[in-house]
């Protein structure tokens, strides 16, 4: 893998473990409306996704309005507690520092929505460290949040997706981009094995093998 022009990490699993907020945010709006509420063991999978196809799967419904009202309904206590209860992964914050420090630039790309990214992102002090927070919405596909910022020029294909699960795989190759998958997110090994990722990470510290210490990331 050549030098990267832009690490572009996602953030639910690979920069913090929302699992908590998640979880009690989905059975929140479940319970609003009747549905069974999701085990606290069988969350992992719902992590990741847009929120529109989780419901969907969990719901078994195909109705988009009722797929609407339960977003709506999990955001209202997203957006009060759920974003908070939250904790980032041991070692990130230095390896972040580290990457900051030798020049990488750096940025965000989730599905989660841009103002809750942000949020999560002041809460541990880490905003300063990226260049760009791109979030999702409704019926977007990671793959196409990785081709917007392509052609805003925000990255160009120099460029490599970091994150915990097969979608942030297979949107950074469907962009001709690199990619890392991190095995201390929601993602299985297996899951994550399948999907093919150009390089596998047990651990932060590993992510400073993403440049060398003499190199200075160039802006795209």
């Amino acid at each position: 893998m050549t030098q990267p022009s832009t690490l572009v990490f996602d953030l639910d699993g690979t920069i913090s473990d929302n699992s908590v907020g998640i979880l009690r945010s989905i059975n929140y709006a479940l319970s609003a409306f009747g549905y069974e509420t999701v085990a606290e063991d069988a969350v992992a999978q719902y992590i990741g996704p847009p929120l529109d196809t989780v419901f969907s799967r969990i719901t078994r419904t195909d109705s988009p309005d009722r797929v609407r009202d339960l977003v709506v309904k999990f955001r209202e206590r997203y957006s009060d507690v759920g974003y908070a209860e939250n904790t980032v992964y041991d070692g990130i914050p230095e390896v972040l520092q580290y990457l900051s420090s030798r020049g990488a630039r750096m940025g965000i790309c989730t599905g989660k929505r841009t103002d809750f990214a942000e949020r999560i992102l002041d809460v541990f002090g880490l905003r300063e460290h990226f260049a760009f927070v791109r979030g999702g919405n409704l019926g977007v596909r990671k793959e196409d949040q990785l081709h917007g910022l392509l052609v805003e020029r925000a990255i160009n294909p120099g460029s490599i997706m970091i994150g915990d699960r097969a979608v942030d795989i297979t949107a950074a190759r469907s962009n001709g981009l690199g990619s890392v998958a991190v095995l201390w997110g929601h993602g299985s090994e297996q899951e994550l094995a399948d999907a093919a990722p150009d390089r596998v990470f047990a651990l932060p510290a590993q992510l400073r093998d993403l440049i060398s210490d003499e190199h200075r990331i160039y802006n795209p």
